[in-house]
């Protein structure tokens, strides 16, 4: 079975991304790239490292761009999928959205945290939430998948055994998340220019990050009950990658590093580390990888009930195109791995 594939949003880091996972499934044909400002314009012009794997044009979006696609990927600003989606399953095509427009099932928290009207509720309702190593058997069934968020993703992988085994403290989680400045899409912005982010690192968004309630959300569903969380996110001088460090309150002793590993035996996608591990971004560019590794303080040393989680990941691959290839991998019964086997790049 070869599938036709179609991206709406193709000039952004996701979409490139996207463009570059997808030429080498063996069992992908990519059919139609959009792209209002660059129509008629070759990928590979713009995109260098795609040629002789990408011949084709970015063309005009709308529906019959995308006619006869099996699945379209929307890697696009938040809000665009919300209005063009539903003409794309109605089409035939399954979706993948890689924005926040369908992950937040309360809609008055979406709005609020997105400052939009959402257009299109129902859909939102029937969305799956694309974390595979929470809701794998529901993305396997589902239509239109919504893919997490890269901070949500690294967070919450390293939360979830944690939460779903009721031995911390779900009222005071903390979660201390750094990335680099890809994160914030392909755009030009005087935060994210060179002489700006070299050299420097900064906390934003302490207030509130929009992430936050995504987060909540995925780790409320592993718990059976709401938690509470603390986000503060960092920007670093680095193209890719997500490191977040997770704290979290002992109230169950376990044996933490084996109930990990029991948790993620079979998942091809998270790599827990061996005990003392410091699992660096490094170790996971443009693999499709989640690497944790598990510290606690020294006994009967202030602090000594708390547990430190180390979570990274590739934002552009595991925390998006990545895990949509993934999601799109078990919404066709295709092996999940397929064209997601590539090795780390080091250095």
């Amino acid at each position: 079975m070869t599938l036709k594939a179609g991206i709406v949003g193709g000039t952004g880091y996701t979409g490139v991304e996207l463009l570059r996972l997808l030429a080498q499934h063996p069992q992908v044909e990519l059919k139609t790239i959009t792209s209002r400002k660059e129509a008629g314009t070759p990928v590979a012009r713009m995109f260098p490292s795609l040629r002789r794997k990408v011949d084709l044009a970015f063309t005009e979006p709308g529906a019959r761009a995308l006619a006869g696609c099996d699945v379209v990927f929307f890697a696009t600003p938040n809000g665009v999928a919300m209005g063009e989606a539903r003409a794309v399953l109605e089409g035939g095509a399954k979706v993948i959205d890689l924005s926040a427009d369908f992950r937040i099932k309360d809609l008055a928290e979406w709005e609020r945290w997105y400052k939009l009207k959402h257009a299109a509720p129902d859909l939102v309702r029937e969305a799956v939430y694309g974390l595979p190593e929470l809701n794998r058997s529901r993305i396997k069934g589902a239509r239109l998948v919504a893919n997490p968020g890269c901070y949500p993703t690294a967070t919450q992988l390293g939360f979830l055994p944690l939460v779903e085994a009721g031995v911390v403290d779900l009222d005071h989680l903390i979660a201390d998340a750094k990335s680099g400045v890809s994160g914030a899409g392909r755009k030009a912005e005087l935060p994210l220019s060179f002489s700006e982010a070299s050299d420097n690192f900064a906390a934003y968004n302490v207030p509130g990050h929009r992430h936050w309630p995504e987060i909540r959300q995925g780790l409320a569903q592993a718990a059976e009950r709401e938690v509470g969380l603390v986000f503060t996110t960092h920007l670093t001088p680095l193209i890719r990658g997500i490191h977040a460090t997770l704290y979290a309150r002992v109230t169950k002793e376990a044996d933490f590093q084996q109930l990990f590993e029991k948790r993620y035996a079979n998942e091809p996608f998270v790599d827990v580390m061996p005990p003392g591990s410091h699992p660096d971004t490094r170790s996971v560019r443009a693999a499709n990888t989640c690497r944790i590794a598990l510290h606690r303080p020294p006994e009967r040393a202030r602090g000594s009930d708390t547990l430190v989680v180390l979570s990274v990941i590739d934002n552009l691959v595991k925390g998006a195109s990545g895990q949509a290839v993934q999601n799109m991998n078990l919404m066709f019964g295709f092996p999940e791995t397929t064209g997601l086997e590539q090795v780390a790049v080091v250095p």
